[in-house]
């Protein structure tokens, strides 16, 4: 039997995560994405864009009841994330499609939608087609991307999505014109006393008021902050 290679294994706590085939490797932003979205009692969950199948992952072990989905359009990604949710304990709850979220449909709505998007709008090419896929929005916008969320989430559902910090207003006032608004709002540094960075995002049909928090990686010692070590400890073997 050939050994895998540790550069194309990322090893969590319960579970790992092959991605030796995928253009873009497992990251912070989705793993933050999987540690923060609220997923205590949900039923059903979709990931959209699931790359590696990460947050898809981070979901079945952190509800042991959901059935989860996960679509990617990208062929490669679609068979890493095959493989490693048939490897997983989870694998009989974890299902891919390969397919674009515009032809998604499917039989019913989600309690949960997540996505970790393609974020770079406007900005130079790698000229690698399957990275420029993952990393640019050329196989989805953000127009297309809430308006599929719109469509299927379920009505009393919640949507999670982390974006660069300097796309958090666009993607706001999007998402109000199809009726989603955000309700809580992460913002999220590179290392204490830094700008954001990322923000982290909580969106819902019905308006509330916004919670704003933030949060940093790092200290400026180096060392990982006690907010970013619990609420990833679940997960990484380092903590």
């Amino acid at each position: 039997m050939i050994r895998k290679n540790d550069t194309e294994v990322f090893r969590f706590k319960q579970f790992n995560v092959n991605h030796g085939k995928v253009a873009m490797k497992v990251n912070t932003d989705g793993v933050l994405l999987g540690a923060w979205a609220e997923v205590n009692g949900a039923e059903t969950i979709l990931d959209i864009g699931t790359g590696t199948g990460v947050i898809a992952l981070m979901m079945a072990q952190r509800n042991t009841n959901a059935l989860i989905d996960a679509i990617d359009i990208d062929e490669s990604a679609y068979l890493q994330a095959k493989e490693n949710f048939e490897l997983s304990q989870w694998n009989l709850r974890l299902q891919v499609f390969h397919t674009a979220l515009q032809n998604f449909f499917p039989d019913a709505k989600y309690d949960i939608v997540l996505s970790n998007p393609p974020y770079f709008i406007d900005d130079f090419k790698t000229g690698n087609r399957q990275k420029d896929i993952a990393k640019h929005s050329i196989a989805l916008s953000y127009h297309e991307l809430l308006s599929g969320i719109n469509r299927l989430l379920s009505d009393k559902g919640k949507a999670y999505v982390v974006i660069p910090f300097f796309n958090y207003s666009a993607i706001q006032t999007i998402a109000a014109r199809e009726g989603l608004f955000v309700s809580e709002v992460t913002e999220v540094m590179a290392i204490e006393g830094k700008k954001p960075y990322l923000v982290l995002l909580q969106l819902q049909r019905n308006e509330q008021p916004l919670s704003r928090t933030q949060m940093a990686i790092q200290q400026a010692s180096g060392e990982f902050t006690a907010a970013y070590i619990t609420l990833t400890k679940d997960f990484y073997l380092k903590f």
